[in-house]
């Protein structure tokens, strides 16, 4: 069965939903979450709303609204993933260990942190004055986000992009020092990361706000999403115009009104609304058939809200189930990157060890007998490993044919429960534990084997 393509998007806890945030993300994200094909999680980013809002009330109603928000406007939450950032404990472990592989050279070069030192130093400031590490660390803290989970796509706007890419060198970084050992102890074959890739859609709309400059909280010109059918429409009478009267045929190119139009109408009310601009049609009419057209869209989910904001325990409930489902894939997870990074328990400590030593052992030239005779007349056996480290030792033997009868018993008597040296000959000198010499001596019947199915083939 083919893996679905798992997405991931972050909703920072400042602000009130607004128009531009439903058209832009919401409205899209919850329609691709919908896609058989497509595993998606969302989640409400609190952690990174400390490093930009220090007001504990706002972000708490923040959290709540967007929350509502997403339940309202029918995200299925047996489908899609939906948690608060805080609510995975994995996440900032995960940072943490992130941090650890990750170059301060690389979180220098974060546009965020090069932004704000760029104007403190034309203000003759030092260069972080004010800049806290929670904005130094925030690409760590996105990375982890997106690595938890491994999303193969993340939609981001085409700011963010860069941290997407800083997300795919950490993970990169991750994989290339401890990947092989994550192999070992999870007995996977796939790399402890998935490399994400950002995602950016042009044809995602982009509103105009009251004034026509792109809607966004910072230019306060938003209209927010949840006002009453009454205040929606005061709102949309605000949005500036030109001078042109009715009768007056009127352009869409740069139209306030039919962008925002536009955004909601199907194809065919669009095209009514463009001969109308044509025909020319009075602003104050144009606003009413907006005013209609956005309220007939967000009048049921509106209820749906504002059932939910008056329930917050339902809310509350659905986030926390949210966490726990999401949390079947961290844990774990975080459990085996500790185990490869040598901070997990002992037993996943020694089957990684196990694991390295045979696959050091398996790549290694095979162990090996060595005869020799010395000049004292005698003739010595050794058992030497791949590493050339000797495992046994024999005392001198009168006779030549010695040397093969200590060799046979060595290798029947090594892989008995209980081998004792003295058992095959009491000069034998075993340098090593049992278990060791009984692994090297099967490696090297192995080898021996191998050597012989090749010579038959040959013949």
């Amino acid at each position: 069965m083919k893996e679905k393509v798992r997405t991931l998007t972050g909703i920072t806890t400042t602000g009130t939903p607004h128009l531009g945030n439903y058209v832009g993300a919401i409205r899209p994200a919850i329609e691709a979450s919908q896609r058989a094909d497509v595993e998606s999680f969302y989640f409400l980013a609190d952690y990174h709303a400390l490093i930009k809002c220090e007001d504990p009330a706002r972000i708490a109603q923040s959290r709540l609204e967007i929350a509502a928000t997403w339940l309202a406007l029918g995200l299925d939450t047996e489908r899609a993933f939906f948690y608060r950032q805080s609510d995975i404990t994995e996440i900032p472990e995960l940072t943490w260990l992130l941090t650890c592989v990750t170059s301060k050279g690389l979180l220098n070069r974060a546009h965020a942190y090069k932004a704000a030192v760029d104007r403190n130093v034309a203000e003759n400031e030092d260069g972080d004055a004010g800049i806290s590490a929670g904005l130094f660390m925030y690409p760590v803290l996105m990375a982890a986000d997106i690595l938890i989970f491994n999303a193969h796509r993340v939609p981001v706007g085409r700011d963010q992009i860069q941290h997407i890419e800083m997300a795919r060198d950490i993970g990169q970084r991750f994989n290339h020092l401890y990947g092989e050992v994550y192999k070992a102890v999870t007995g996977n074959d796939a790399e402890p990361f998935v490399l994400p890739e950002a995602v950016t859609d042009d044809s995602v709309a982009t509103l105009p706000g009251l004034d026509g400059r792109k809607m966004s909280k910072s230019y306060n010109n938003t209209i927010p999403l949840w006002l009453s059918a009454k205040d929606l429409r005061k709102a949309i009478l605000g949005i500036v115009t030109d001078s042109r009267a009715p009768g007056e045929p009127k352009d869409t190119e740069g139209s306030n009104i039919f962008s925002i139009y536009q955004a909601f109408a199907s194809a065919e009310e669009t095209s009514l609304m463009r001969q109308a601009f044509a025909d020319g049609i009075g602003w104050g009419d144009a606003k009413q058939k907006l005013f209609e057209r956005i309220d007939a869209e967000l009048a049921e989910p509106r209820e749906r809200y504002n059932a939910l904001m008056a329930k917050p325990d339902v809310i509350e409930q659905r986030l926390l189930e949210g966490a726990r489902k999401a949390r079947e894939r961290s844990a774990p997870f975080i459990a085996a990157l500790r185990d490869s990074m040598g901070i997990g328990s002992s037993a996943a400590i020694a089957k990684m060890q196990t694991a390295q030593r045979n696959e050091r052992n398996e790549s290694a030239a095979p162990p090996q007998w060595k005869r020799y005779k010395e000049k004292d007349g005698l003739f010595y056996v050794r058992l030497v490993d791949s590493d050339g480290a000797a495992l046994i030792q024999s005392a001198g033997l009168t006779q030549p044919g010695e040397v093969q009868r200590v060799i046979d018993a060595i290798g029947s008597y090594a892989s008995r429960p209980q081998f004792e040296a003295a058992e095959v000959n009491p000069q034998i000198q075993v340098l090593v534990e049992r278990e060791r010499i009984a692994d090297a001596i099967r490696r090297l019947h192995d080898a021996e084997a191998e050597k012989r199915a090749r010579k038959a083939e040959k013949s």
